[in-house]
C-alpha cells in the first residue's frame, strides 16, 4: 500500500472503546506502511452526543475522539449523519458528513402518497431534519412538544401540526433506548393519526429499545446499516434495514478520483 489511497471502513459503535482503539491502530499501521493518503470511513461516529460541556467537570468526548484519529494519522474522515454538524469543526482534516436521507426517502416514497403523509420531529432539536424530509416529500410537518412542568413528574407531550387521519412518520438521527420515539408514536395516535412509523439513521438500540419497539404502536421502524444489528435486534419483525453501502461507495469513488463529493449531499 506504499503511496496508495487507502480507505478504512470501521464504525465506532458498541463496543465503542474497542472499535475506536482498533481504528486508531489500523490508521497508525497504514501511515507507518507509507500509505499515500488514509481516509477513515466511519458510518457511525461514537461519542457524538458528547459534543459540548453541559455539566461541570464533564468531557467533550466527540472532540477527544477527533484528537485520537488525528494523532493516529488520519488524513480525511467520511461519516454519516453526525449527531451535531458542528463536530466537523473538531477536525483539522477534511470531513465529509454524508446524509442517509436519499436512501430513506427512496423507500418512504413507495409507502404512501405524500398527501397522506406527515413528517414528525420527536423534539424541537430535530425540526430542521424533519422539515428537510417533509420538503422533499411534499408532505406536512408536525412537531412533538415535550414539557416537564415539575421535577419527577411525567413529561406532557403535545402535537404541533395536523396529523389527523394521516400516516405519521417520526424522523430522528438515531434510536437509542427508544423511549422518546415510542412515546411520540403513542401521542400521535391519540391525536388522530391513522398509522405511525419511525425512521432513523443509526440503530443504537441500547437497553430496553428492542422490547419497546416490538411492543410499540409503530407498524414499521426504518433504520440503516451504519450500525450492524445484533441477533436480538435482527429478530424484531418491525425493523426494516436499508443499506448505505451505495452512498459510501460513491463517496469513496469520488474522493479517490478527486471529483466532487458535494453532489451526494441533499
Amino acid at each position: 500500500m506504499r503511496g496508495d489511497d487507502v480507505f478504512v471502513i470501521q464504525p465506532t459503535c458498541a463496543p465503542v472503546n474497542f472499535n475506536i482503539m482498533q481504528l486508531c491502530l489500523m490508521l497508525d499501521a497504514l501511515k507507518r506502511a507509507s500509505a499515500g493518503r488514509v481516509t477513515a470511513v466511519v458510518p457511525y461516529y461514537g461519542y457524538s452526543r458528547q459534543d459540548r460541556k453541559v455539566t461541570p467537570r464533564a468531557p467533550i468526548s466527540a472532540k477527544l475522539v477527533a484528537d485520537f484519529l488525528h494523532a493516529a494519522g488520519m488524513d480525511r474522515l467520511v461519516t454519516v449523519d453526525l449527531h451535531a454538524g458542528q463536530i466537523q469543526g473538531f477536525f483539522n482534516q477534511p470531513v465529509d458528513n454524508l446524509f442517509a436521507q436519499p436512501v430513506l426517502l427512496d423507500y418512504i416514497r413507495e409507502l404512501s402518497p405524500s398527501s397522506d403523509m406527515v413528517i414528525v420531529s420527536p423534539d424541537a432539536g430535530g425540526v430542521e431534519r424533519a422539515r428537510s424530509f417533509a420538503k422533499r416529500l411534499g408532505a406536512g410537518l408536525a412537531i412533538i412538544d415535550k414539557r416537564r412542568d415539575k421535577p419527577n413528574q411525567a413529561t406532557a407531550m403535545h402535537v404541533i401540526g395536523d396529523v389527523h387521519n394521516k400516516c405519521a412518520i417520526v424522523i430522528d438521527d438515531m434510536i437509542d433506548t427508544a423511549g422518546t420515539m415510542v412515546a411520540a408514536g403513542r401521542v400521535l395516535l391519540e391525536n388522530g393519526a391513522k398509522e405511525v412509523m419511525a425512521c432513523a439513521t443509526h440503530p443504537v438500540l441500547s437497553g430496553p429499545a428492542i422490547e419497546r419497539l416490538q411492543h410499540s404502536d409503530f407498524t414499521q421502524v426504518l433504520v440503516t446499516d451504519t450500525i450492524p444489528l445484533g441477533d436480538k435486534a435482527a429478530g424484531c419483525d418491525k425493523l426494516k434495514v436499508l443499506s448505505v453501502a451505495g452512498l459510501l461507495a460513491k463517496a469513496i469513488h469520488n474522493i479517490h478520483t478527486e471529483s466532487s463529493v458535494s453532489v451526494l449531499f441533499t
